[in-house]
């Protein structure tokens, strides 16, 4: 073959190279491309799309960073009761309220701005700057008797025979024929630190700080961690019920993955059957998910956070298997044979001549399963019925707290953030030591 014969051979190669990187470049972006079309109509964006209500959106924000207070009149009894979030456990004593309701044979609503509610012995009224005065009459047999200044009906006004709602920016009224209604929004958490029924409700931090030199400091701590709308003591003990089923399971796993990773592996088990049938149960129990081990062993022994500990220590037990005995298949002989020229028995070779070198790797995986299980226990807890995520579930299913709602993400992710915390400063010390030589 000549040098010309050589250069076409090599031209040709790299021409072809360069082909290939050509159609590489350009069919790469297309697939991707076809996919993204591919899910965009599969999934039926479109469709999702105009299903959307930024009302709703706007609403459940809303409501994450701040609370609603209803005022209620019951139309049959003629009775006028305000509460927070309308709940009986952040009722207001009968004929108190906010400064901005006044009690009467007629009660006002102030809403501010011109927004003015008044709820007579027969009629509701609604005065709105910039449109007028509206009337709404509720009468068990015809219904709901609605007057408006206009035949107009604009889009923030909703009227039926049995129901009518007013949405304004400082409010909204809704009317049945049972009942008259007006919801108000404030920022904030009402009610975190203290109920209506608490004689510290309303105190600054001075006053409450005044008090508690004074010997009251047990009292205001009662008050506040048997709060009934916020329930501190049961979230704590939902965080603590948490964290222990990714103790238990992920502790659990891994002494149970221990003895039986030696099993699994060629230099420490010569029985090839045993090998197999090892390993074949680790790929078993780590092959289904937690969250089915859940489903499964909640309808075998009943929901509890016993029952998610199980579940996570069923799964996490073949990770660890394979895990631990890959581990062990790449020891070092030579120390093992150093412990057992001192005339050490097997039991002690393994413990002083194996367990030590895996050491480092088990406990780093152990310690980072326990970081990942503390976020696997919160949707656990919410099938097994255990844990904060069951009164994450419990709000979210209500479809009105979404202030508790938040409050419970935000604790989860602090959870998770000390966990992952707690896990990094344990493996730094346990494997690293701690700095001054120990």
């Amino acid at each position: 073959m000549t040098i010309g014969d050589t250069n076409m051979a090599l031209k040709g190669q790299m021409d072809g190279l360069f082909l290939k990187k050509r159609l590489f470049n350009f069919g790469l972006p297309a697939l991707v491309l076809l996919y993204l079309t591919y899910v965009f109509f599969a999934f039926d964006v479109p469709g999702l799309w105009a299903k959307a209500s930024m009302d709703n959106a706007r609403t459940l924000v809303s409501d994450i960073y701040s609370y609603k207070t209803h005022v209620t009149r019951d139309n049959r009894s003629g009775d006028v009761s305000v509460a927070i979030e309308g709940e009986r456990k952040g009722e207001y004593p009968a004929g108190e309220g906010p400064a901005w309701v006044e009690f009467g044979e007629t009660t006002v609503v102030d809403l501010e701005d011109g927004y003015e509610v008044r709820f007579g012995p027969e009629t509701v009224e609604f005065d709105i700057p910039g449109y007028g005065l509206i009337r709404a009459t509720p009468d068990r047999r015809k219904g709901i008797q609605a007057e408006l200044p206009s035949e107009v009906v604009p889009d923030w006004i909703n009227v039926s025979k049995n129901r009518m709602a007013v949405k304004t920016p400082n409010g909204r009224l809704t009317v049945t024929r049972n009942r008259a209604e007006v919801f108000r929004y404030f920022t904030g958490w009402e009610l975190f630190f203290f109920t209506l029924d608490s004689p510290y409700y309303g105190q600054g931090p001075a006053e409450l700080l005044s008090r508690a030199i004074a010997g009251e400091s047990g009292a205001i701590w009662q008050d506040f961690w048997t709060n009934k709308m916020w329930r501190h003591q049961d979230v704590a003990w939902a965080i603590g019920e948490t964290l222990l089923m990714a103790f238990l399971g992920t502790f659990g796993a891994a002494m149970i993955a221990l003895p039986l990773a030696f099993l699994g592996t060629r230099n420490f088990m010569p029985i090839r059957l045993i090998r197999m049938v090892t390993r074949r149960f680790f790929d078993f129990v780590r092959g289904v998910d937690s969250l089915i081990w859940t489903v499964v062993l909640a309808r075998a022994f009943g929901p509890g956070p016993l029952t998610g500990a199980l579940a996570i220590l069923i799964t996490d037990t073949g990770t660890f298997g394979k895990i631990f005995s890959e581990a062990l298949e790449n020891v070092d002989g030579k120390q093992i044979e150093g412990v057992a020229s001192t005339g050490a028995k097997p039991i002690q070779r393994y413990r002083f001549g194996v367990i030590p070198q895996i050491t480092p790797v088990l406990l780093s995986q152990v310690l980072y399963f326990l970081e990942s299980n503390t976020r696997s226990a919160t949707i656990i807890g919410a099938i097994t019925g255990g844990g904060i995520g069951l009164l994450l579930t419990q709000a979210i299913i209500t479809q009105k707290d979404w202030e508790e709602v938040s409050y419970y993400i935000v604790l989860i992710i602090l959870m998770v953030m000390f966990m992952d915390w707690f896990s990094g400063w344990l493996r730094k010390r346990l494997i690293q030591g701690d700095g001054d030589g120990h």
